[in-house]
């Protein structure tokens, strides 16, 4: 269990002295924080999680503002031949939250859309607790469809987006002053909610200089088609006064309002989250200082018990300490092994319980999980079956594939459609399910279940991705493209590997793809699969550091760290 500390840090001393009751604002689209609380998409959501969680356990002042997207963002089901289907999922905040009785109004074209708020403690067993605003629009004297506009997360065409972002932006702050908040730095976590900083230019005379003093802003898209973009005529439409209007064109660009472009304009820190992102992020915006924080993840939150149990007897402490997890070389590698197995063995009879697929304990059993779309490559190991069958020959694998794709997002879907064609292709040789309805509880499983962790992206594209983070807490090995968070926590051979070619090698886009194609089967022939079978104490090796030289440093305790340091103090 997490301990309450004998006391706070320098760090978080300086922090509370210098804020006096102040706090900063953390405004999120989404935010992931348990099954029953549908309001997350994906990874961006589930960081935003787990920063609350450490900002808690941490006592770092800190209050989260977010939208309530009461139909969730949508339930998935999957057909026999993969075809996905959405519907909605449905949730009453009554039943886990407080509705508050303070409302303020936003204006959309020329209505007063009134917003009322559900509030809700993420507590942390250390005692520190971090309050979270979940703005809401479904409240009596609004328009049928303004009371829909928080209905759905990331639901609708562009004008019901733009909506969203009024409520979030300029309602968040309206409530957060309502409530009585004192707030010393507004963190924008993504271009989502940048309409903050309009609010704040008009309560501080149009002051640029005194709005980026306020405001942070964390960007999560290495792409340039990523960023929200808005057309005027349709900002014209919904933000009437040409006040307004006229200052979203001077900081959000001329041609096509771009709300990324606004948040850096208007934010004295600007961060990527990881190193590599960040300089993608100053190619994308040159001339902008765009700093780099490293994503981590809820070390208690994403460990599993077995683990859990094994790190309390051995390492206690660690979870609101998690560097202390660089000692893993004092606990035994049969109850490492153990608590693996356990989980494992969770995993597994999970995915039989669900699809009746007769996996076993002892194949070498390898994880694919993540948001179902062109960029994350979900098939790759699945480009060349008769080279996959090669492989399960030498030593037999089995892969357990998971993940939902976006509503709107076609090639997404078709993915997941490739993949059932191969799992009925290789319906008698290898054991390959989908399981539907990715959600965190599955991910839990998954991440600490599985020996293996694929991550296959198209380069540059993963800003970070933080569920190989989480499958390194559990003593699993990633193997995964050179992107994102990987180029810092990788060491070939060591901490897992790599696939395909080096971060700077400049090569075309079809010579990378062949090369990863190459690479993954090749590692999975001549290393991987003899390796767990033939030389378990590598693999305990493998593990070990996986915990130690990576669980202990890419955590969101380090990162809030970070945030203090860089950003709020």
């Amino acid at each position: 269990m997490i301990k309450k500390a004998g006391g706070l840090t320098d760090m978080e001393n300086d922090l509370q002295g210098v804020l006096k009751g102040q706090k900063i604002a953390y405004f999120s689209m989404e935010i992931g924080l348990r099954n029953e609380i549908p309001t997350y998409a994906g990874g961006l959501g589930v960081l935003a999680g787990d920063t609350i969680r450490s900002a808690a356990d941490l006592s770092i002042p800190l209050v989260a503002v977010t939208l309530v997207s009461n139909k969730g963002y949508f339930r998935q089901s999957l057909d026999a031949f993969g075809t996905q289907t959405e519907q909605t999922e449905e949730w009453d905040p009554s039943n886990l939250m407080t509705r508050l009785q303070q409302e303020v109004s936003v204006k959309i074209q020329d209505r007063d859309v009134k917003i009322q708020a559900w509030h809700y403690n993420c507590k942390s067993l250390t005692g520190g607790c971090v309050p979270i605003i979940f703005l809401d629009t479904n409240v009596e004297g609004n328009s049928w469809d303004d009371r829909r506009i928080t209905d759905f997360l990331y639901g609708g065409d562009h004008t019901y987006r733009l909506k969203q972002e009024i409520v979030l932006g300029i309602g968040g702050v309206r409530m957060l002053e309502a409530l009585g908040f004192k707030v010393r730095k507004y963190h924008m976590n993504e271009g989502h909610s940048s309409l903050l900083a309009l609010e704040l230019l008009k309560r501080n005379g149009k002051d640029p200089a005194k709005v980026k003093e306020l405001c942070i802003f964390t960007t999560h898209t290495p792409v340039e088609a990523g960023h929200d973009k808005f057309d005027y005529g349709l900002i014209e439409d919904q933000i009437r006064d040409k006040n307004d209007v006229d200052i979203l064109r001077r900081f959000g660009g001329a041609d096509r309002f771009n709300t990324s472009l606004f948040a850096l304009n208007l934010s004295e820190y600007v961060n990527g989250v990881t190193k590599r992102h960040s300089r993608v992020s100053r190619e994308l915006f040159p001339g902008y200082s765009i700093q780099a924080i490293t994503n981590g993840i809820h070390s208690y939150t994403w460990t599993c018990p077995a683990f859990r149990q094994l790190f309390d007897r051995y390492l206690p402490g660690w979870a609101n300490e998690p560097e202390l997890l660089v000692r893993i070389g004092g606990i035994p590698d049969d109850e490492i092994w153990e608590a693996h197995w356990s989980a494992k063995k969770d995993l597994i009879d999970e995915v039989n319980k669900r699809t009746g697929a007769g996996m076993d304990y002892e194949t070498l059993t390898i994880g694919f999980a993540r948001r179902m779309t062109a960029y994350k490559r979900a098939t790759l190991i699945l480009s060349d079956l008769e080279r996959l069958r090669k492989i399960n020959r030498r030593g037999r694998v089995q892969l357990i594939f998971a993940g939902k794709a976006h509503p709107h997002d076609e090639a997404g879907k078709q993915l997941i459609r490739d993949i059932f064609k191969s799992i009925e292709t290789l319906r008698n040789e290898i054991k390959i399910v989908f399981l539907e309805n990715y959600d965190m509880d599955l991910a839990a499983k998954l991440v600490s279940g599985v020996d293996v962790w694929l991550n296959t992206p198209t380069r540059p594209y993963e800003a970070s991705g933080t569920s190989g983070m989480k499958a390194a807490h559990n003593g699993v090995v990633n193997f995964s493209v050179l992107d994102g968070w990987w180029i810092e926590g990788w060491i070939e051979g060591v901490t897992g590997w790599s696939i395909g070619p080096q971060p700077e090698e400049h090569i075309t886009g079809e010579e990378a793809r062949l090369a990863e194609i190459d690479d993954l089967y090749n590692k999975l022939y001549y290393i991987i699969v003899p390796t767990y079978y033939d030389r378990r104490d590598e693999w305990f090796k493998l593990i070990n550091n996986s915990i130690g030289m990576i669980a202990y440093y890419f955590n969101s305790h380090r990162m809030m760290r970070r945030y203090v340091t860089n950003a709020y103090l």
